[in-house]
């Protein structure tokens, strides 16, 4: 009897498993994919995020299944389409709103030094075209929405506007925008400064005509513990728009300094082919109470109930396993995590920081060279520096190089990035290898080999650096914190992190080359 029964509860919780619906865990696109924006043409979804100061930037992915992305694109992905020399790390190019319209995408961005632009192309890997800056759009964040007519919309942010009362309070305005030629038509109208009555930092919004109504999304209270996503209605296009009872629809505010998730905010929303709502949005996940490493891509469903939009019912706030749409599962296949430099270009996840004045990497039978270059991490103008997004809070990342320095300032090796005032490195220099952190050689260790495996092990907030002539035959280098990394004290909180290879000569003319022969990277 007993066995009888214990076979009935195992049949049932098989059954009730297979009963049970699938889950997409989260974050759907980890690593430094902020200010996420999606949209669906047909059965395929997209969705762009910014990408500040990494080049080529605004990257592009695809899916169809909400759950397994793939990279298809970089939008911007030639020189002269906007400059970075110059600007700050947190500065560049943000806040992207990608739309497939009439037969033609576009995608409406930010440069911190040219302001609102948008882009178009025929086929979402490219070509695009070159920006349309808009003259007279104030603010950050464009959206763009076409109404029932044909009419198309710019919506963005200001802190000039009509009865302002609160030093950070920013309104939402709309305006009819020529797409041929980039002008804007007739009045603005100022349509929402937040949710709350002294709300800080109206921005991200996206307009949607949903069920006869137009519905607004808006990010409010800044991209930080108290970031959120309110949302708004009206039965007219220019307003008024009136906040719906259930506000802020996503936040985790509500929850604490002591969640393991925060930030979330930034949101955009797509149906899916079966009618289901979904919405992404931003979101850092936390070491220690600690923002560590960048902002994410997160995902939850959205149902409408008496009217009124639900973010993730049931659960208040963003979790890290939502529900999955009513969608056929669909894997993708992803491009190796460890380059061995064999093929005839990169692989699609390397970036620069800022964009190349000169070609100083080549690949060559199996090894990637790197031309050192005056620049060095510290610049404001590209580095000979390349670099992958770091998806994990636990990750492994190493490479054999070959380099031999014949001067003071010629100096190579790994190297993990936040901005060019906060990073951690690994150098062959003169003397033999040198730990920089920020600025700042810390230690130096003897080494007169030409080749040396370097490996980086990070788990939190902690990094091992290791070296040695063979993968094999590995020595302690140092134990470094990374909480200079992290978001804490006054480093900036929009990019992100990437561990990558450089090469520099500290201002002087490049001569040589480092030999990288792979790169491998792995989530522990």
């Amino acid at each position: 009897m007993y066995r009888l029964e214990k076979s009935q509860a195992a049949v049932a919780m098989l059954a009730a498993a297979l009963s049970a619906p699938a889950q997409i865990e989260n974050p759907i696109l980890p690593g430094f994919n902020p200010d996420p924006t999606i949209c669906r043409v047909d059965s395929d979804y997209y969705i762009c995020t910014s990408s500040f100061t990494w080049y080529p930037g605004l990257p592009i992915y695809r899916s169809r299944d909400l759950r397994h992305w793939e990279k298809v694109a970089n939008a911007i992905d030639r020189p002269g389409m906007v400059t970075l020399d110059g600007v700050r790390d947190k500065d560049g190019v943000w806040a992207p709103t990608l739309r497939h319209h009439g037969g033609k995408w576009y995608l409406f961005c930010n440069v911190s030094n040219g302001g609102n632009f948008y882009i178009t192309a025929n086929d979402v890997r490219g070509p695009w075209s070159d920006p349309v800056f808009i003259k007279g759009a104030p603010g950050i964040d464009p959206d763009i929405f076409w109404d029932d007519d044909g009419r198309s919309y710019l919506l963005a942010n200001t802190g000039k506007f009509p009865g302002r009362k609160h030093p950070a309070s920013t309104a939402i305005w709309i305006q009819e925008i020529d797409l041929a030629t980039g002008q804007l038509l007739g009045e603005r109208s100022y349509i929402a400064t937040g949710h709350a009555f002294n709300a800080k930092y109206a921005e991200g919004a996206h307009l949607y005509k949903i069920d006869g109504r137009y519905v607004l999304t808006v990010a409010e209270g800044g991209t930080d513990f108290n970031h959120a996503v309110t949302l708004f209605t009206s039965r007219n296009l220019m307003g008024p728009y009136i906040p719906q009872q259930v506000n802020p629809v996503l936040s985790q505010r509500q929850f604490g300094h002591g969640s393991p998730l925060q930030c979330v905010g930034h949101a955009d929303m797509v149906q899916t082919g079966p009618g289901q709502w979904y919405a992404v949005a931003l979101g850092k996940r936390m070491v220690d109470g600690r923002h560590s490493f960048t902002r994410e891509t997160f995902i939850c469903p959205v149902v409408i109930q008496d009217g009124e939009f639900i973010f993730n019912p049931g659960r208040g706030g963003m979790t890290m396993e939502v529900e999955a749409p009513a969608l056929p599962e669909s894997p993708v296949a992803l491009p190796p995590d460890s380059d061995a430099f064999d093929g005839p270009e990169l692989l699609g996840y390397w970036h620069f920081n800022r964009i190349p004045h000169t070609r100083f990497h080549a690949l060559d039978g199996g090894s990637l060279l790197l031309t050192p270059q005056p620049e060095t991490i510290d610049s404001l103008v590209c580095p000979a520096m390349l670099m992958r997004r770091v998806r994990s809070h636990r990750y492994t990342a190493q490479t054999l190089m070959g380099f031999r320095p014949r001067r003071e300032g010629e100096r190579a090796g790994l190297v993990l990035h936040r901005n060019s005032t906060a990073y951690v490195a690994l150098l062959r220099t003169v003397g033999g290898l040198a730990v920089v952190e920020s600025g700042r050689v810390t230690k130096t260790v003897p080494y007169g080999a030409s080749d040396v495996v370097m490996r980086l092990r990070a788990d939190g907030m902690e990094a091992v650096l290791e070296y040695g002539p063979t993968e094999a035959d590995m020595r302690e280098a140092a134990r470094v914190s990374l909480v200079g990394l992290a978001d804490d004290g006054k480093l900036n909180r929009f990019n992100g992190l990437g561990v990558g290879v450089y090469a520099t000569t500290s201002g002087k003319k490049a001569r040589g080359q480092a030999r990288f022969d792979y790169f491998a990277y792995a989530d522990n």
